[in-house]
């Protein structure tokens, strides 16, 4: 049996994580107060940095809309799965699907081009000092930030285009909680060829470029430290990159635990692992990360739940 014609009448099965109907409700709990985490943090960051006119620089404006990437990458999933988990209606239709799968590539491709842009600022605040208002002027930042836009729509509208001309068999178990592209192409009955090397070369530019982006801006910063080997140069750079260093750490991290080291789970165990590392637990941890490391951060804070001194317009 082919789908052909009738794909976009048809409907998707996510199965989501195997987890025993007793572990449910825990489950669905755990998930959404995560969530709501998510949601509350991110736009706590998004409010301060529009109130308050210290934090309108370029790094908190790279920040700002980082924040709101992540809002928009975990609500492209995490709605969904916690609907199916307690409704016990694991149907999506072939529209929402493909539209679902398109819109976690983008936020997903954003979020790593944000990254590398913020490694560049966090390099020319360190290495360029007296340069610093110079070279990350307001043009620049939101021509790096329109770029990441740019590519990462057309990433995700060519992943989309391509996807819409395939086929489906009977087979319409995905066994994930969201519409993943790879298990996708291995539903399809058509020939996958240039949507897999799509895959593989948008894979290399909006991973490994920025990636290598960011091990060389902090290769320089650390090079630069130890030209000037002093306490108060090394505390400075801790400072102005410990945040998003162990945002990049975390981020990373998870593909380096694991794809690099040998597990027990298969893997679609794997992917939904990593999946929910991405869309759940590291845009959770992000304002935890900049809030707690970050002096401006907290002061824009304590200000903001002091209503008799006003934010600075």
């Amino acid at each position: 049996m082919r789908w052909e014609n009738q794909s976009r009448e048809s409907e998707f099965l996510l199965l989501g994580f195997p987890i025993s109907p007793e572990k449910q409700a825990m489950f669905f709990t755990l998930l959404l107060g995560m969530y709501l985490t998510t949601l509350l943090g991110n736009l706590l960051i998004i409010l301060l940095i529009r109130l308050d006119s210290r934090l309108h620089t370029p790094m908190y404006f790279f920040l700002s809309h980082l924040a709101l990437t992540d809002v928009s990458f975990s609500s492209v999933t995490v709605p969904k799965m916690l609907m199916n988990m307690q409704t016990q209606h694991l149907s999506i239709s072939y529209t929402d699907c493909i539209s679902q799968m398109c819109f976690y590539i983008l936020f997903g491709c954003i979020d790593n081009l944000l990254l590398g842009v913020m490694a560049y600022d966090r390099y020319v605040a360190i290495c360029h000092p007296l340069h610093y208002t110079t070279i990350m002027r307001k043009e620049l930042c939101v021509l790096l930030v329109a770029a990441s836009w740019i590519l990462s729509c057309g990433s995700a509208l060519l992943h989309t285009l391509l996807l819409a001309q395939l086929s489906f068999c009977a087979d319409n178990t995905i066994p994930h909680f969201f519409c993943s592209l790879p298990i996708l192409l291995k539903l399809s009955c058509s020939n996958t060829s240039l949507n897999e090397l799509l895959l593989f070369t948008a894979g290399a530019v909006v991973v490994i470029l920025p990636l290598s982006g960011i091990l060389l801006s902090y290769g320089c910063i650390g090079a630069s430290i130890l030209k000037v080997p002093s306490t108060k140069g090394i505390y400075k750079a801790l400072s102005t990159c410990g945040s998003h260093l162990s945002v990049v750490s975390l981020f990373y991290g998870t593909i380096v635990a694991l794809y690099f080291f040998p597990s027990s789970s298969n893997s679609n165990e794997k992917d939904m692992i990593a999946s929910l590392m991405y869309t759940v637990v590291t845009p959770m941890l992000n304002p935890f990360i900049y809030s707690l490391r970050n002096r401006d951060m907290k002061s824009a804070l304590g200000i903001l739940f002091r209503s008799d001194i006003p934010f600075s317009k």
